[in-house]
């Protein structure tokens, strides 16, 4: 049984004409006479009852030419599906981003790749890069954008941009009449933190490695662990202490002038690699290349290269 073999059927219970019937398939008579009839003879019963003047169907081959249209349509649908699927940029794609990246990079990325991919809109997680690690593994995310290292089984990752990190003051500050902040002045002095599980946390200890030791020398700073960003933000704006940024959130606020302040860290200016992964099985690898394309032409892509 074929499919050639039902449109037959189903053409000629509609033109009740083996002729017409061949004419509207583009086949020869015989040819269609021949596919009905391996048909009957593999399902074992007459289709059509057949005459000189007419060619009618049987009351069984009813429910068959029935089922056979159904089957028909069916096929017609998978072909559509595939159809669909040749253009990778035609659905929405699920994107996970860590915290300290999604809010600052998102608001300029949708724009961009709305310009160049208008069908693929995004379906937005922001968490943890554990949990978001786990939701790319099992299918529930597409592609991820992360902060390197990471390492994962038939996961693919490709850096995006490298983003230097500032020093945050309360306008007013002392440190505010420096160009450039020395990371170890931070040692010194109140550090906001994000709280445990942000990998920017860890990345701003290893710029400040002093802030790891225990005893007398820990004693030395009062560190206040954050949610957010914007949270660090606030509270640094209260006067409460001093924070350090990644680029992309340096100018992300509402504040007026005069509330904060903002200083490039001194050479080697500590910096995170941006990364996107995504599943090696993926089966839409033109929709990674155009958000990884997008992603490269935000603005928070290209920030000041860290001095030397």
């Amino acid at each position: 049984m074929t499919l050639t073999e039902l449109r037959y059927i189903v053409t000629l219970a509609q033109e009740q004409h083996f002729g017409r019937a061949a004419e509207r398939c583009h086949v020869s008579q015989p040819t269609l006479s021949v596919g009905v009839k391996k048909l009957e003879d593999e399902l074992g019963v007459l289709i059509f009852e057949r005459s000189k003047s007419a060619v009618r169907l049987t009351p069984v081959g009813e429910g068959i030419v029935t089922q056979a249209q159904k089957v028909l349509e069916q096929a017609q649908g998978i072909r559509e599906l595939a159809q669909a699927g040749k253009n990778q940029m035609a659905a929405p794609l699920k994107i996970g981003a860590i915290y300290t990246v999604g809010p600052y990079l998102f608001p300029h990325l949708i724009p961009q790749l709305h310009r160049v991919a208008p069908d693929m809109p995004l379906y937005i997680e922001e968490n943890f890069t554990h949990v978001l690690r786990d939701k790319l593994r099992n299918g529930e995310l597409d592609a991820i954008i992360i902060a390197l290292p990471f390492h994962e089984a038939d996961v693919l990752t490709k850096p995006l941009y490298d983003e230097p990190f500032y020093a945050l003051l309360p306008f007013g500050h002392p440190w505010a009449a420096m160009e450039t902040i020395d990371s170890k002045l931070l040692n010194d002095k109140s550090l906001l933190l994000l709280g445990e599980g942000h990998c920017f946390r860890d990345q701003v200890l290893e710029a400040c490695p002093t802030l790891r030791k225990g005893g007398e020398d820990n004693a030395k700073h009062t560190t206040v662990e954050s949610s957010s960003l914007e949270t660090i933000r606030h509270m640094v704006a209260s006067g409460l202490g001093v924070s350090i940024l990644p680029f992309s959130a340096v100018d992300s606020h509402h504040y007026a002038p005069g509330v904060i302040e903002v200083r490039p860290l001194s050479a080697p200016v500590p910096f995170r690699t941006v990364a996107i992964a995504w599943r090696a099985s993926f089966p839409r690898p033109n929709a990674i290349d155009v958000l990884t394309d997008s992603i490269r032409l935000c603005s928070v892509a290209r920030p000041p290269a860290p001095s030397v």
